[in-house]
């Protein structure tokens, strides 16, 4: 009796790993791409974080933001973030750096950064992949999870990393 009650609670444990249904939701990396001239100080997708991103720069993957595997019209994410728009201006500033002067010069930059909050579509995929965020002038986002590499035939947003401002930004 003990046997076949043990071979019976085997089964049903090892039944879900038979399965071959996909995940509904996955964990995908967050990664961060600037086109812009001011520095991302951090940004967060859904809550979970992305690292800092210089002028222009990208990379530092995190983990991580769950999506569903299968993309579906509507989908969103939120992205938050923080700038600053004049990242190095520390650099010419004549107090030694971390006295009480050039903290308290730090204090004042520091007070311009500005915070950011946008709801965003995520660009149609097959597969997903990376979650990239796409940071453009006027503090627009655009975000893709497809499984490609940006610049490559099928990327969704393949914009130069250096983009000037307009002279006008669309409206929110």
């Amino acid at each position: 009796m003990k046997r076949w009650y043990l071979s019976a609670v085997l089964l049903v444990l090892a039944l879900p790993g038979c399965s071959k249904e996909v995940p509904k939701i996955l964990g995908a990396p967050i990664e961060g791409i600037n086109h812009t001239s001011a520095a991302i100080n951090h940004f967060q997708v859904n809550g979970n974080g992305g690292s800092n991103l210089g002028p222009h720069g990208g990379g530092g993957q995190t983990c991580c933001v769950a999506l569903p595997t299968q993309w579906h019209p509507g989908l969103t994410v939120v992205v938050e973030w923080e700038k600053d728009p004049n990242v190095r201006a520390s650099r010419h500033w004549p107090e030694p750096m971390f006295s009480d002067a050039w903290r308290a010069r730090m204090k004042e930059h520091r007070s311009k950064y500005t915070r950011h909050r946008a709801i965003v579509e995520v660009a149609p995929y097959e597969e997903l992949g990376v979650v990239d965020v796409h940071f453009m002038p006027c503090d627009q986002v655009l975000v893709s999870a497809v499984a490609q590499l940006p610049g490559k035939p099928g990327y969704p947003y393949n914009y130069p990393r250096k983009m000037e401002v307009p002279k006008t930004c669309p409206a929110p």
